[in-house]
């Protein structure tokens, strides 16, 4: 196999794990833009030097650990000024144990074994236990919300408030359609929308929330079966993403991130 052909092979399998690094860059920052800049920055990193990937590791390991070297020297003390409730979460964020929610998320998100987030993270497995471990015990503590629940099936939409409810939060209510998430969210404010993506009705969660956001400035976490196809960069998209079927660890990291953010990017055409 010739040098050209191997260059091809390699792209062509970092370009499908690329949706995944856009998806865990994206709840670390709270932001779109924020998150796609530091996926942008790991790319040309690995332009400048493939030297990372001559192991024996999956390809989306080595990603990650590449875009964890990036993070780790020029992240994590979000730079850009923040004001208002933004800048009172990147102060909270500061506060949290060093490393604590990348290791978090890269475990309840991305469902990557400890091994493999010792790998990423260049540390042991002990160690990210004891990440894991603290960044639940802190982001317990943290700001506890009224909680907006979009979804058209009863078990599903029963099984998440549980959740958000057992993590002492208040659930507003659950809608249905796209008219009564907007009938609910003109009727009760809410720090954060949990929403599908299919509504009963056949109207779009997407529009739904768009909606919602001219009335209230919050975050948002968005649920799919297919979360590559909203995380193209075509167009604005959601910092948050939960793939269909959950586990209730990715709905409770997700919520507790998602917490710490006061908006979030539409998904306006």
């Amino acid at each position: 196999m010739n040098d050209t052909m191997d260059d091809a092979n390699f792209s062509d399998l970092l370009a499908v794990e690329l949706p995944y690094l856009r998806r865990y860059t994206r709840a670390l920052t709270g932001s779109q833009s924020r998150g796609d800049n530091y996926t942008v920055a790991t790319l040309e990193t690995i332009l400048k030097d493939r030297s990372p990937f001559d192991n024996e590791h999956p390809i989306k390991v080595n990603l990650f650990k590449c875009f964890h070297a990036v993070w780790t020297t020029t992240g994590q003390r979000f730079a850009d000024p923040e004001t208002g409730l933004r800048s009172r979460a990147h102060g909270l964020l500061a506060n949290l144990t060093a490393n604590s929610r990348e290791a978090l998320l890269l475990r309840t998100v991305e469902e990557f074994s400890l091994s493999n987030i010792a790998t990423i993270m260049q540390t042991d497995v002990e160690e990210v236990r004891g990440l894991i471990k603290a960044a639940n015990s802190e982001l317990a503590d943290s700001f506890k919300g009224r909680v907006m629940i979009i979804e058209d099936e009863p078990i599903i939409a029963a099984d998440l408030s549980e959740i958000v409810s057992a993590l002492g939060h208040q659930v507003t209510g659950v809608a249905r359609t796209h008219k009564e998430a907007l009938t609910l969210g003109a009727e009760l404010d809410a720090d954060l929308i949990l929403a599908d993506i299919q509504l009963a009705d056949n109207s779009s969660g997407i529009d739904a929330v768009n909606d919602l956001l001219e009335l209230m400035d919050v975050p948002v976490i968005f649920i799919t079966a297919f979360p590559e196809r909203l995380l193209t960069g075509d167009r604005p998209e959601p910092a948050f993403l939960i793939s269909k079927p959950f586990q209730e660890a990715q709905v409770q990291s997700a919520v507790s991130q998602a917490m710490f953010f006061a908006s979030t990017e539409t998904l306006k055409t």
